[in-house]
């Protein structure tokens, strides 16, 4: 897109006539999350957080991938870490991510693992080639973002005759995670602005049921401040004529139907399973397992691992803030015993967590 064309999805004068007709047409609290950490990054950074209606409640919802890896699946991976004649390859947002008794790959390494951060899926191949003798074992975190990428990995693996790379599959699948949000009456959402990567890929129909079965609405939208702000206002037009409804705001990237060519690649060598995820607990339907037909590359079972429930964190409240029950200033550790330079939780270790960027952008 070219830079003339994305300032005008900037235009603060539109932003503000916007703004101004929110504000009128709202006579009570309403609670807007959304589901992408880029979402919450992009609120941040641009200042709408701070020029929203006071009536708009603004809630960051599990869509950081690193923050939704559930205690257990952080254990797991950092148990295996420092296993004889294995590499464990991952993306740098992991490295600092606390498990239990304050481990973290970065201590891994510091203690002689071997741990290589990589860009893209793909490097774990030439990293495989360079290592005959050792097991390169990805760690595979994220949604449906992610997942068609490293199935594509697995597949040129396998047609390279690569037998030395094995992936520690931990997917989630969006969808599942906000009937999950939805169906628990605790918490109380009245809109979703839903994800403009992870819709890139599924399209729009997954999220039909928000409307169907709960009479929310939700919106799939673009990270500049009038994709966001149309999108909360569109929400609010639909809740004041007692409607509800899912619609694509994002329509310059996103398509009805998604992206079918990767949607088959990811269902060709993950199919669903039960997941675990931080603060949410076990969703059944909401993971992605490796296919028995690709369990060569599958290092639960290499490994003989079983993911099994871990207590969260002492004191660390990522999980409540992931479900939108809580606000990051709300928890006892926020910008004390956990800060960007001493994380606690996984919030505030990823660039997409919402504790991170509401410590960057709010107490700056």
């Amino acid at each position: 897109m070219s830079f003339e064309l994305l300032e005008k999805f900037r235009d603060p004068a539109l932003c503000r006539k916007i703004l101004d007709k929110m504000e009128s047409e709202l006579d009570r609290e309403l609670r807007f999350m959304e589901v992408c950490g880029t979402h919450t990054v992009a609120i941040f950074q641009s200042g709408l957080r701070s020029l929203l209606p006071e009536k708009i409640v603004h809630l960051s919802g599990p869509g950081c991938p690193v923050c939704v890896t559930h205690e257990s699946e952080v254990n797991a991976f950092l148990d295996l870490a420092g296993h004889e004649n294995v590499i464990l390859a991952t993306f740098g947002d992991l490295m600092r991510v606390p498990g239990d008794k304050g481990r973290n790959l970065k201590k891994a390494v510091a203690d002689g693992a071997r741990v290589k951060v990589v860009y893209s899926p793909f490097d774990t191949l030439k990293l495989a080639k360079e290592n005959p003798g050792d097991l390169v074992v990805f760690i595979g975190v994220g949604f449906e973002t992610t997942a068609p990428t490293i199935a594509a990995t697995m597949k040129m693996a396998r047609e390279q005759g690569i037998d030395n790379l094995r992936i520690l599959c931990f997917h989630k699948t969006v969808p599942t995670a906000l009937d999950a949000l939805l169906s628990d009456e605790a918490i109380n959402i009245d809109g979703f602005i839903l994800p403009g990567h992870v819709s890139a890929i599924i399209g729009v129909e997954p999220y039909e049921f928000i409307a169907e079965n709960y009479a929310k609405s939700a919106v799939v939208t673009g990270f500049e401040p009038l994709d966001i702000l149309q999108s909360l206002n569109q929400m609010i037009e639909w809740r004041n004529k007692g409607e509800a409804h899912v619609a694509n705001n994002y329509t310059r990237i996103v398509g009805e139907h998604g992206n079918p060519k990767a949607l088959e690649i990811m269902y060709e060598v993950f199919e669903p399973c039960d997941a675990l995820w931080r603060g949410l607990g076990l969703i059944p339907g909401s993971g992605l397992e490796i296919r028995p037909e690709w369990e060569s590359f599958d290092a639960k079972k290499q490994f003989g691992i079983e993911i099994k429930e871990s207590p969260a964190l002492p004191g660390c409240k990522c999980g409540d803030i992931l479900k939108g029950v809580k606000q990051p200033d709300q928890c006892p550790l926020f910008g004390k015993a956990c800060t960007p330079a001493n994380p606690v939780g996984p919030c505030m270790v990823s660039t997409e967590g919402s504790c991170a960027a509401y410590y960057k952008y709010k107490l700056d």
